[in-house]
């Protein structure tokens, strides 16, 4: 017990309600544990930060409640300093928001449904890594909502700055989706796609690189966006008497459509569009059903010149995107020669 809750007789009844709280709170939180703990740590972080902006006891004042908290409540396991810490930065973190964008003021309680909807590691992994950016910080509380995604999963979308990625890819959507669909299917691209969970080595081939996504699928889905289905790869359209392969075909749940993606690990050429607007043209032909929307064609290269691939897009009616990807994470080329190949691992599935 510290000097303070015996010399400061307004110290003493904050402790002792904040007690009273939490154990409101544990009461409350028979069904909705994680919702009811967060609105009890916003409660204590505006505390804490009134209290601090007053300077009414100091700058060890959460030094003093962690060691007089856990006192009180020893079988409780959130009043350490750091956590104390944490739900200071929760609350002035996200208090924010109200007054870095005045127009949401009619829409708070949708701001708090997101920020009472995650987690608590969730949180602490977004303040760490947006702890002074609320807008930042809310759009990754939004993308763990909408995705259902772990605590690894979001750290990893944070940092290859999902943020600015979003949306950004080349298109010429507006003019060959209506609306709401134009701005749907833009949302659902990202420029440059990160790949960096593809262990391979540098050189290598446009099979490889297709090959390792395929690996990955599930990695790669979560890249791509919410909604995606994979429907396979080199899916082979009979075009007239000519077979014709795409390299990966998804159906998105979301827009209702089907996405023609093609992979190329060199610049962008602008004879690709043309091959991914026939692909395009196919699948909207043979698979596409009457309740389906236009198929969307996505063009993923290595890197591209920006001025030639947007006045590219403007000369196809049908809906297509171009992107950049990166990869981040190339073996040395000495390694290469260890890694398994596709057919090596299928073997080994079948043998086992």
């Amino acid at each position: 017990m510290t000097d303070l809750i015996h010399s400061d007789i307004e110290y003493k009844q904050w402790i002792a309600d904040i007690c009273s709280r939490f154990r409101r709170s544990q009461i409350k939180a028979a069904s909705k544990v994680s919702t009811e703990m967060l609105r009890f740590y916003w409660s204590i972080g505006k505390d804490i930060e009134e209290r601090y902006a007053s300077g009414k006891w100091g700058d060890k004042i959460i030094t003093y409640m962690s060691k007089d908290l856990q006192r009180e409540i020893p079988d409780a396991h959130c009043f350490s300093r750091t956590n104390l810490y944490y739900i200071k930065k929760f609350y002035t973190l996200y208090s924010q928001l109200d007054t870095i964008i005045p127009q949401l003021g009619g829409q708070i309680a949708d701001i708090d449904s997101l920020i009472f909807a995650i987690p608590w590691g969730h949180h602490k992994r977004i303040i760490d890594k947006c702890g002074k950016n609320p807008i930042e910080a809310t759009f990754y509380v939004a993308k763990t909502i909408e995705l259902n995604l772990s605590r690894d999963v979001l750290e990893h979308l944070i940092d290859t700055r999902l943020i600015e990625r979003e949306g950004q890819a080349i298109t010429n959507f507006p003019a060959t989706l209506p609306e709401p669909q134009s701005d749907l299917a833009q949302q659902i691209t990202r420029d440059p796609y990160c790949f960096d969970f593809l262990t391979i080595a540098e050189p290598y081939r446009e099979k490889e690189l297709k090959d390792a996504l395929i690996l990955n699928i599930e990695r790669f889905l979560l890249e791509l966006g919410n909604g995606f289905a994979y429907m396979g790869r080199e899916y082979k359209l009979t075009i007239g008497q000519t077979d014709r392969y795409i390299d990966m075909l998804f159906y998105n749940l979301k827009l209702e459509c089907y996405i023609v993606i093609e992979v190329k690990t060199r610049s962008f050429r602008p004879e690709d569009i043309g091959q991914l607007s026939a692909y395009v043209s196919g699948v909207n032909h043979l698979l596409r059903r009457p309740s389906d929307k236009p198929t969307i064609g996505l063009l993923i290269c290595k890197d591209k010149d920006e001025v030639l691939a947007q006045y590219t897009v403007e000369n196809f009616n049908q809906p297509i995107g171009i992107s950049e990807y990166e990869l981040n994470k190339l073996l040395p080329e000495h390694f290469k020669g260890t890694l398994p190949t596709i057919q090596e691992i299928e073997e080994e599935l079948g043998n086992s």
